[in-house]
This record gives structure tokens, C-alpha cells and sequence, in this order.
């Protein structure tokens, strides 16, 4: 059974960064795109990283230069940098299998960007 475990919310000031874990588990890592995706109250759901297995990355505008998605395939596992937060950038932060409607994803970890 895939599983999927993220890691490295927290409480950032605006300006600043963080860096997002993504443990897996249960499948075979490099076979599939993942993506990162985020979501907060009153926002429509947002894929913010979109990694090809085939080794490239896909960003929205929103978060193009500040979030860098990147994957280590031997030890199954994704990462996102994010720089230059924002207020706008609060939100619970999923990695994802694939699309978020038929994919596989984990329970999220929180990032808050306030002064």
C-alpha cells in the first residue's frame, strides 16, 4: 500500500523560507510524476510543483523562481524549497502521486508565513 508522509511546515516570517519533506513508501518512486499541492481556506486548490518522472519540473506563475521542487529517487523521497514567502503562500502543503483527484496523497504539514 503506497503511503506518503510530509514533513517541515511551520511558522515563517514573510520574507522567509522553508523547506518541505516528502516521505514515501510502498511504490516504486522513480516510475511516477509527483507533484507538491497546497491548499487553504477560501482558496481553490493549487498544484504549486508538478515532477515529471521523466525529470522535469512544471510551476505555476504564482510560485515560478520561489519554490524549487526536487526528488531523490534512491532514497524515494521529494523536497520543496520554498523562498520569499508570502502571506498568500499560508496553507496546508500535499504531496501527491500523480493528480490529486486519483492519486495517492499525505495529510499535509501547515505552513503559516506571518510577521
Amino acid at each position: 500500500q503506497a503511503g506518503l508522509l510530509e514533513s517541515g511546515g511551520g511558522l515563517v516570517q514573510p520574507g522567509g523560507s522553508l523547506r518541505l519533506t516528502c516521505e514515501t513508501f510502498g511504490f516504486k518512486f522513480s516510475d511516477y510524476t509527483m507533484a507538491w499541492y497546497r491548499q487553504s481556506p477560501g482558496k481553490e486548490l493549487e498544484r504549486v510543483a508538478n515532477m515529471h518522472f521523466r525529470g522535469y519540473t512544471e510551476y505555476p506563475d504564482s510560485v515560478k523562481g520561489r519554490f524549487i521542487s526536487t526528488r531523490d529517487n534512491a532514497a524515494s523521497t521529494m523536497y520543496l524549497q520554498l523562498n520569499s514567502l508570502t502571506i498568500e503562500d499560508t496553507a496546508t502543503y500535499y504531496c501527491v502521486r500523480g493528480d490529486w483527484r486519483t492519486g495517492e496523497r499525505g495529510r499535509g504539514t501547515q505552513v503559516t508565513v506571518s510577521s
